[in-house]
């Protein structure tokens, strides 16, 4: 049962996200022309669609054990784990419009041209991967892909240990992941292959034999495409798709010749 609702969640998720006008190329700056609110919503569908399959297996873990140590079931602990994780991703979605908002701020004032903007991308492209060979990446890892460890470490009983519960291991997500969301700036909010690549490594390194390994890949190709970027910043899918933004992918009007 609580598979099958995270499975249909997930899938309701990605089918809003694909029929989104903001899907349909809207508005491809880093806060995609949205008030707070919208961009809030659409982070939450977004961080719903990429990370309940990830998250499944740690869910899953939760509810059996809880199911067992108390006598009225897991399934509304369950649910209040995965709202503390949910809450947990959502304040990181005011953290993300804050810095995208600033972003924009500034690269309007300083009027950065498209080829420096794509750079910028392709650098953070690079420390998303440089990320990936770190020992908090290793640990953080550690701690939200393997549920059984996580649970039998943090339990804590009712409700209330539920939400706290489902707010550490989203923590222990956000320093797994955070990097991997970040890239998303550049690459284009909306850009839903990316989005799908990004929720496929996820689950990967949280679920398959070897994790490791995949993290290491995953390092080495975002370091390399963040390379050739930074060298050929044409290679960014967002490289001149706007206008008047000049974060990474948002062109902006220049009087003169653009900087080489």
């Amino acid at each position: 049962m609580t598979l099958a609702i995270l499975l249909v969640i997930a899938g309701l998720s990605w089918a809003w996200l694909l029929r989104s006008p903001a899907g349909g190329g809207m508005d491809m700056s880093p806060t995609m022309g949205l008030a707070l609110a919208p961009f809030l919503i659409l982070w939450i569908v977004m961080m719903v669609a990429m990370m309940a399959p990830a998250a499944a297996p740690m869910v899953l873990t939760y509810h059996a054990i809880t199911s067992r140590r108390t006598e009225r079931g897991g399934f509304p602990a369950t649910w209040v784990f995965v709202g503390g994780y949910l809450l947990l991703w959502a304040l990181t979605g005011c953290v993300a419009y804050a810095l995208a908002w600033g972003a924009e701020i500034a690269a309007g004032h300083f009027a950065v041209s498209p080829r420096w903007s794509a750079r910028i991308g392709g650098a953070i492209l690079c420390l998303a991967g440089i990320y990936q060979f770190t020992p908090w990446k290793s640990f953080c890892l550690a701690q939200c892909g393997h549920p059984i460890r996580f649970i039998m470490t943090f339990w804590r009983g009712g409700l209330t240990g539920a939400f706290r519960m489902g707010w550490r291991h989203g923590l222990y997500c956000l320093g797994c992941c955070w990097l991997l969301f970040a890239i998303l700036f550049p690459l284009g909010m909306m850009n839903i292959a990316a989005m799908a690549a990004i929720a496929l490594l996820i689950l990967a390194e949280k679920t398959l034999p070897h994790r490791r390994w995949g993290a290491g890949v995953a390092g080495v190709i975002l370091l390399i495409y963040g390379g050739s970027v930074i060298v050929v910043p044409r290679l960014l899918p967002t490289f001149s798709a706007g206008a008047g933004m000049g974060m990474p992918g948002m062109a902006m009007p220049m009087g003169g010749a653009q900087t080489p």
